[in-house]
């Protein structure tokens, strides 16, 4: 939520309001998702490992609807970044420039560690 809450992204200028509109609408609904998979987890709504599950596949919503949309991004002119946001981190790598960008690095991560939770998890 500070990422997308921020000058960067719901209060940038230089977005349009119907996007700025949207983060945020994009943002609370992942907060309110997140406050029901802890319920799932911790409370007794579902059975011990149906509930684990069950807020497994509720987390994995939104990075693979960020990988999908990635996919996707040609046919709706879209991109990971704006001018404005955050930066793509530049690293040389075989002599070569490459460009990281960190939204990628943040999805790619969680689904690791989500699938080192979910392989892990005895119930």
């Amino acid at each position: 939520m500070v990422i997308d809450l921020n000058r960067t992204h719901a209060t940038n200028p230089t977005w349009a309001r119907h996007a700025r509109f949207h983060v945020v609408w994009q943002t609370l609904t992942m907060a309110f998702l997140a406050v029901v998979e802890v319920g799932l987890i911790w409370g007794k709504i579902a059975g011990e490992e149906s509930g684990f599950y069950l807020a497994l596949v509720l987390t994995l919503v939104s990075p693979v609807a960020f990988l999908l949309s990635w996919v996707a991004r040609k046919s709706f002119d879209g991109a990971l970044s704006d001018p404005g946001g955050i930066p793509p981190l530049r690293l040389t790598l075989f002599r070569r420039e490459r460009s990281l960008d960190m939204n990628m690095v943040a999805v790619v991560t969680a689904l690791l560690f989500l699938a080192v939770i979910g392989i892990s998890y005895r119930g």
